[in-house]
């Protein structure tokens, strides 16, 4: 198999978790027998030992980092039972934390080599985000995730409506802050314009709105309300996560004030709709604009 057919392989099981049956199963399961839940961390490692072998990046002491990274999680989780409490805890943050910061940091990327390391990121950036879906759809279970497929016709319209309404914005302070050049036409071909919105809407936006809407923002409005202050708390901490991110030099506080303002549009749209898919479609628009017309 290669690179991208793995990928293609492991974005299907992500996708098959959006279907409520799965999600139910998967809940029922843990509920009759919860320390089945052991046996994620251990698949999930031989998969990414799999894609290593792919990349020619295989090493057992990489192997033994993935599996410590899968197993902490599952055992802030294990500790707490399935669906043990009525809403989240300090521990279902920290297994957040622990799930996410190494990925943001790209801890163990200097045992990988320099030509596996973009398939091996997005692979253990997958994994990731599966091992979370299994945990809070799935173990913890709690409501509010909306990791489910469209429901309403307001998820459709509620995406164009906030990018109506956030991409001036965006642009306008982008431009200001010397984070991004004025506007230009397009330099690429429509075909190649188009064929980025799925990459886009799979390899950053879907993935970013799992782990900061469905997982971040859910859990701290099932703990703190519903209310703005929550929803800016949450885009504060997406607007952080991009510090670290380039071009400019780091840490990239320019990065962090556009992000701040698109998280708090993606977080109002994942608040309006009845799926993350929502606010994913508005932070895929965003990302496809700014990188074709800025």
């Amino acid at each position: 198999m290669g690179q991208s057919a793995f990928l293609v392989v492991l974005l299907a099981a992500i996708l098959c978790l959006l279907a409520p049956g799965l999600q139910h199963r998967l809940q029922d399961l843990f509920r009759r027998r919860p320390a089945t839940l052991w046996t994620v961390p251990i698949l999930l490692t031989v998969v990414f030992a799999a894609a290593s072998r792919i990349a020619g990046a295989f090493s057992l002491t990489l192997t033994l980092l993935v599996l410590a990274y899968t197993l902490a999680p599952v055992l802030i989780a294990f500790v707490q039972g399935p669906a043990a409490s009525p809403r989240p805890t300090a521990l279902d943050f920290l297994a957040i934390l622990v799930l996410w910061l190494p990925i943001e940091f790209a801890a163990g990327a200097q045992l990988v080599p320099r030509p596996a390391q973009g398939f091996l990121h997005s692979v253990a950036y997958g994994i990731a985000i599966l091992l979370g879906l299994v945990l809070w759809t799935g173990f913890r279970s709690f409501s509010g995730m909306k990791y489910n497929p469209p429901r309403a016709a307001r998820d459709f319209w509620l995406p164009l409506a906030g990018f109506a309404m956030v991409a001036p914005v965006l642009a306008a302070v982008g431009v200001a802050l010397g984070f991004i050049p004025p506007p230009h036409l397009p330099a690429q071909s429509a075909g190649r314009m188009a064929a980025a919105l799925g990459i886009i809407f799979v390899g950053t936006a879907l993935p970013e709105e799992i782990l900061f809407r469905a997982l971040i923002q859910n859990l701290l409005m099932q703990r703190l309300g519903s209310g703005t202050r929550t929803l800016l708390l949450a885009s504060f901490i997406f607007g952080c996560a991009h510090l670290d991110n380039g071009p400019q030099p780091l840490p990239n506080w320019r990065y962090m004030i556009l992000a701040t303002i698109a998280g708090f549009a993606y977080g109002k749209v994942f608040h309006k709709s009845s799926t993350v898919l929502s606010s994913a479609g508005l932070h895929m628009l965003v990302d496809w604009v700014k990188h074709f017309f800025f």
